[in-house]
């Protein structure tokens, strides 16, 4: 039967070639899912009909969802498909990501259409050209879509398709692979995108599975800090954490752009709709798992993108004592110190942090990291024992010294796009502007006391990278704004 099945498929695509079109026949049907329509039509409406999440009621501009296997995925994928049925959803964007074939920027496919056990859905040509034609980082291609030599085929976007054959009576689609997956081709997808999505009819994926092979523990913890950055829509500091291999999402590109041109269609909220990995299905192994996540990115009205974040003044206390005693330590012993965990979540959480040390008031010493590596009571002990000994601007802190400093800690928020600089606010917002390879970054509280205003703010931000001074109007820049719950023992 699956002899017969495979054998009538590679007919009927090539009946359709010889009619001149170029239709990408299904790859992984048989291996990632069903490649009897049957069987998988009543896979399809066993997950259905298992859905447990709430209906969402707002508008949803795009969706996360995994691409792994079906028996894996499958009842991850769902909660976010279900959500499309009865919306009238026109066209699908979907972003996959390349995971056998390496190439510059992001293939769109060339042909007319992509196919399934459940039918050919029809690739909207028009948008597809026009979008190759934005950026020299998009391209249209079969790279990417067609099988290799090895006999390898592509399944992270066509995965996506029977889902969404299921839930929408009719639509067309945009095809793309990225081949790399650098912030520069997220942001020169994204921006494609929202130049040419002009209606409220288009849908846009990010096709992508979380961590990969950890135990079931380690990979919890690691996907958790991806849906987090998701969730606070800090797309810069997930895409600087994923390259740096320090988090980990096959599909990390595709979300990082798909969560750029949501932004600029008007999305404001990241809902979580599920989260498992491969662990919690048959057999249950758990020594190796892949992490899934299905979630919905959606214009909500009543809800803000906000970046506070506050510590009470216990975990304040805590931090400020790991800051002191691991300088001491290390100036007076030569050790690292080792605190205890905490059992304070936020101290648990990554987070960005700076140290700035005084003496007699004077500045002694500051360093810290902007991105998220380490949760926040690491960050905070390594960072203090940095602005101590390897601040460039002064001498090593000398164990005389000790009793004399004075800390203070700066914990950063997330990192926001800003779209209007009317709205960054002097003593609020600290600033972080990016140009191809150079970044400048000044925390808030740098314009208060030097009495900058906000365009000599913008200036001089523009300067820490390197870069002309009004190198913030050129739309090539990006511009994030953050703030800072800064206290100590002053």
């Amino acid at each position: 039967m699956r002899y017969f099945i495979i054998l009538f498929s590679a007919l009927f695509f090539l009946t359709i070639s010889c009619q001149g079109q170029k239709i990408r026949p299904p790859l992984v049907a048989g291996s990632f899912y069903p490649a009897d329509p049957a069987v998988l039509n009543n896979m399809l409406n066993g997950f259905f009909a298992n859905v447990r999440a709430k209906r969402i009621s707002e508008p949803i501009i795009a969706l996360i969802v995994p691409h792994a296997g079906y028996p894996y995925a499958g009842h991850v994928a769902v909660e976010a498909y279900a959500q499309l049925k009865g919306r009238d959803i026109r066209r699908v964007v979907i972003i996959a990501p390349s995971h056998f074939d390496y190439f510059r920027g992001c293939s769109v496919f060339n042909g007319d259409g992509y196919a399934t056990p459940l039918g050919t859905v029809t690739v909207d040509k028009d948008f597809a050209r026009s979008l190759a034609k934005k950026s020299d980082r998009i391209f249209l291609s079969d790279r990417g879509h067609k099988r290799l030599p090895n006999g390898r085929g592509e399944h992270s976007l066509e995965v996506q398709l029977p889902y969404l054959q299921k839930t929408l009576p009719s639509f067309t689609l945009v095809p793309v692979i990225m081949g790399e997956q650098s912030y520069q081709t997220c942001r020169a997808l994204a921006r494609a995108l929202d130049d040419l999505i002009k209606d409220s009819h288009t849908l846009v994926i990010a096709s992508s599975d979380l961590s990969h092979y950890h135990p079931y523990q380690k990979a919890e913890e690691l996907d958790q800090k991806v849906i987090r950055a998701v969730e606070e829509w800090d797309y810069y500091n997930l895409s600087r954490n994923l390259q740096s291999r320090l988090w980990e999402a096959c599909g990390g590109g595709p979300i990082v752009a798909t969560m750029m041109v949501a932004e600029h269609l008007g999305a404001t909220e990241a809902r979580l709709l599920k989260y498992a990995n491969s662990g919690d299905v048959e057999p249950y192994d758990r020594s190796r798992v892949v992490g899934y996540a299905a979630m919905a990115l959606i214009k909500s009205p009543a809800h803000s993108k906000s970046s506070e974040f506050k510590l009470t003044p216990q975990e304040q206390q805590e931090l400020l004592a790991i800051a002191r005693k691991a300088v001491e330590m290390k100036v007076a012993e030569e050790k690292l110190y080792q605190p205890k965990k905490p059992k304070d979540q936020a101290l648990l959480t990554d987070r960005g942090a700076f140290v700035t040390l005084t003496e007699q008031g004077n500045l002694r010493g500051c360093i810290g990291y902007t991105a998220p590596i380490k949760p926040l009571y690491l960050t905070v002990r390594d960072v203090a024992v940095e602005a101590a000994s390897r601040d460039p601007r002064f001498q090593p802190v000398r164990k005389d010294e000790l009793k004399q400093l004075k800390y203070e800690i700066s914990v950063l928020s997330p990192f926001r796009h800003v779209d209007d600089v009317k709205r960054i606010k002097i003593g609020r917002d600290g600033l972080l502007i990016q140009e191809g390879g150079a970044v400048g970054l000044l925390l808030p509280q740098v314009p208060v006391g030097q009495g900058w205003d906000r365009i000599t703010f913008l200036r001089q931000t523009c300067r820490k990278a390197g870069l002309p001074k009004d190198a913030w109007q050129d739309k090539q820049c990006d511009l994030f704004r953050f703030t800072a719950f800064v206290f100590g023992e002053h």
